[in-house]
């Protein structure tokens, strides 16, 4: 195991790749995504305990999605049950993945209110963000803060569940290496991230606002579908990513389409 330094083109890649998998098996791969969405709103929704299991156990159905993705990719068939694969694998690092995240996440917040001067938590408690932003508030420098801190967090977890699953790794040495992997392909994330904006947000918004103009109710159902594919894409991102900085378990080395070999040794 051993995390590639990419060239920036790969972030664009990424989506491409993505996109052309889930055309493999889109019944599979977003019957996956939305089962992981379905089960992580179920389970934080029981009184008391239930968000944080909900944060113990995502790393092990974000497991299952990766091998749905996986066993596409591979041409294998197969069923529902890949959903909670990742319960089989070195689960015990995954729930501790999930456990040093959730404990990230809560000291990411806890210093984000030492700088919030009442605006964010209005926003959060569903107040008009508009007014908020309008007035004489620090919300914007708030935003900055908490994104400055939560990258790195974001950074340590992003390929860390595939890392303890499939090459069973601890978790602390899973989420290192995620860190690592992240700030050295620091530019194909850049990549990614804009393409994931015009992909996610800026193409949709436009064909629903055309549409709209040419009929509200058309623009109104053109609205529906698209979640149904771009959140399925999305998340083949996740694996298209991690086969191409650290490849496969099975020995397949790690996907070199657009860039000469020297890019990818980080020569």
């Amino acid at each position: 195991m051993q995390a590639q330094q990419l060239p920036m083109q790969r972030g664009w890649a990424w989506l491409r790749e993505g996109l052309q998998l889930w055309r493999r098996n889109p019944a599979l791969i977003t019957f996956a995504t939305f089962g992981y969405l379905l089960s992580i709103v179920v389970i934080s929704i029981v009184p008391l305990l239930g968000q944080l299991v909900a944060s113990l156990v995502m790393p092990a159905l974000s497991v299952g999605v990766l091998n749905a993705c996986r066993a596409t990719d591979a041409g294998r068939k197969v069923g529902p049950d890949v959903l909670f694969s990742g319960f089989k694998t070195n689960l015990p690092a995954l729930v501790a993945i999930g456990g040093l995240y959730l404990a990230a996440t809560l000291i990411v917040l806890l210093l984000v209110s030492l700088v919030d001067d009442g605006s964010l938590a209005a926003v959060m408690r569903g107040e008009d963000i508009e007014a908020q932003m309008s007035g004489d508030t620090s919300i914007g420098f708030t935003l900055l803060v908490g994104l400055a801190l939560s990258t790195p967090v974001m950074m340590a977890y992003w390929f860390a569940p595939a890392l303890a699953a499939w090459w069973k790794v601890p978790a602390p040495k899973a989420m290192f290496f995620s860190f690592y992997a992240c700030l050295r392909n620091w530019r194909p994330f850049v990549a990614y991230a804009i393409g994931l904006a015009i992909f996610g947000a800026i193409l949709p918004g436009i064909l629903i606002g055309v549409l709209g103009l040419l009929s509200p109710t058309l623009g109104s159902l053109a609205s529906l579908p698209i979640p149904l594919i771009i959140l399925p894409v999305i998340f083949t991102t996740f694996y298209t990513a991690t086969r191409d900085v650290f490849g496969l378990p099975d020995g397949q080395a790690p996907r070199t389409l657009d860039a000469p070999a020297d890019e990818h040794n980080g020569g």
